[in-house]
């Protein structure tokens, strides 16, 4: 009896650690800017990262951000080095010459990245 509460217990543990892993947070990223554009304009662009965490031991390990598969802005963040907050703002200015795809991925140092957020600028 005593072994099978035992066991009962080891298997309540392991799921347990299960499914806190596949719900752990990961870091999350979205994009504001503008659709449209003329061509030569200089446009901002908001990105925000969100994370449930943001301790010496949990937090967002780096974000970046790549346009027409060039990077173009890039942070690394350490233990002693984190981002201000849990979810912060980036705010970057980018010349649109051509159509434009933005990626901006982020990744939690322990759980990784929800994937990347994708923001499509034409021009006029």
């Amino acid at each position: 009896m005593k072994k099978s509460i035992a066991f009962g217990v080891l298997i309540l543990a392991i799921l347990s650690f299960q499914i806190n892993s596949a719900f752990a947070d990961k870091s999350a990223v979205s994009i504001e800017g503008p659709t449209k554009v003329d061509k030569g304009t200089e446009v901002p662009l908001r990105i925000t990262v969100t994370h449930n965490a943001n301790s010496s031991s949990h937090y967002t390990e780096w974000l970046k951000v790549i346009a027409n598969k060039k990077e173009i802005a890039r942070w690394d963040y350490t233990t002693d080095k984190r981002p201000e907050a849990a979810q912060f703002t980036r705010e970057i200015k980018i010349k649109v010459e051509e159509d434009m795809e933005v990626i901006a991925e982020a990744s939690c140092n322990k759980h990784g990245s929800r994937g990347p957020a994708i923001h499509r600028i034409s021009v006029k």
